[in-house]
């Protein structure tokens, strides 16, 4: 690899490396395409990771914040706060001509896109990097891929989980070692193209996720046609464990109602690598339904096979952070 002589510390630099970095961080209402930012950071490093400025704003959603137990965003802190196009320009200015670092990056990208769609713009991002995909790159030691593992193993210290502005603080510490440490072992960046979107869902507001009566259904429509889906690549670990991370080849069954969309919600877990289960067995390894006192015979067989059961919330929360397949 060629390398660029660092005058100020004078080390080698590989010359095919980005010249600049955009630590992004978003809180959102949810993981559905028809969810909003509720609030975004973005820290500008310089081609070796160095905090050039960093930035923050709230975003009024237009429509309910969420699980506000997370994110800690009430609708009275966000009635007042600017509209997405009302901000599309100054994040535009901090993210032109950098590659957008994110911790799941694939999750960011995707909501900021759509909110770019949406407001009739186009995100200036043409990279994106994520710094689950380096740490694996690099090998580091971390017990999972969350990013208070990441930070710890850097020594940053994290001080408001789920703030967009200290996330990406605490990203950006990190991740400027984990380059650094890249560039001495000759890494190639887990660099992917960020092409725009151009499609979502401007469908009513999602009542709030944890809002019985959004389980329930007006007129039992809750039939859905059979969809095809690619076989999972990666073997059964077993059974969920409260309290850990979901890992890839889990399989995962729903049933009942959930608040976003079912199809969408079985998107999002296959993406993560996890195996979508039409019933459920002595394999199923977990059971999402937002009703486990119903008698479906998913719940029932559930509770006679002990199958783990979490709700609709708890799930999207695991979704953010599954465990890779071992290997």
């Amino acid at each position: 690899m060629t390398m660029l002589e660092d005058q100020s510390t004078a080390a080698p630099w590989p010359t095919a490396y980005p010249k600049g970095y955009a630590v992004v961080d978003v809180e959102t209402t949810g993981l559905a395409r028809d969810d909003r930012i509720i609030s975004a950071a973005v820290y500008r490093l310089d081609y070796r990771g160095d905090v050039e400025d960093h930035w923050y704003t709230l975003v009024n959603p237009e429509r309910d914040p969420g699980p506000v137990w997370i994110h800690g965003l009430t609708s009275d802190v966000l009635v007042d706060a600017p509209l997405f196009p009302d901000i599309a320009a100054e994040l535009s200015e901090r993210l032109d001509g950098r590659v957008l670092v994110a911790h799941n990056a694939m999750f960011d990208w995707s909501m900021i896109a759509r909110e770019y769609a949406r407001a009739e713009r186009t995100a200036p991002v043409q990279q994106r990097l994520c710094t689950i995909a380096l740490s694996k790159e690099l090998r580091l030691p971390l017990p999972n891929h969350k990013l208070e593992s990441l930070a710890a193993h850097f020594g940053v210290v994290q001080q408001r989980a789920h703030h967009a502005l200290d996330d990406a603080r605490v990203l950006a510490e990190a991740f400027r070692p984990s380059l650094h440490a890249a560039a001495q072992g000759g890494v190639r960046l887990p660099l992917l193209e960020c092409l725009p979107l151009t499609e979502w869902s401007d469908s009513p507001p999602a009542p709030r996720i944890g809002h019985q009566a959004s389980y329930r259904g007006a007129g039992g429509g809750s039939w859905r046609p059979s969809r095809k889906r690619p076989a999972c690549p990666y073997p059964n670990p077993g059974r969920y464990e409260p309290g850990k991370l979901l890992k890839q080849g889990m399989r995962v069954a729903f049933s009942g109602d959930t608040s976003v969309d079912r199809e969408l919600l079985e998107d999002r877990a296959i993406e993560a690598g996890l195996h979508i289960a039409t019933s459920v067995s002595r394999l199923t390894s977990l059971l999402v339904t937002n009703d486990p006192d119903s008698t479906t015979s998913k719940t029932v067989k559930a509770k006679s096979f002990g199958t783990p059961v979490v709700d609709e919330a708890a799930f999207t929360q695991l979704l953010r952070d599954v465990s890779p397949a071992e290997r």
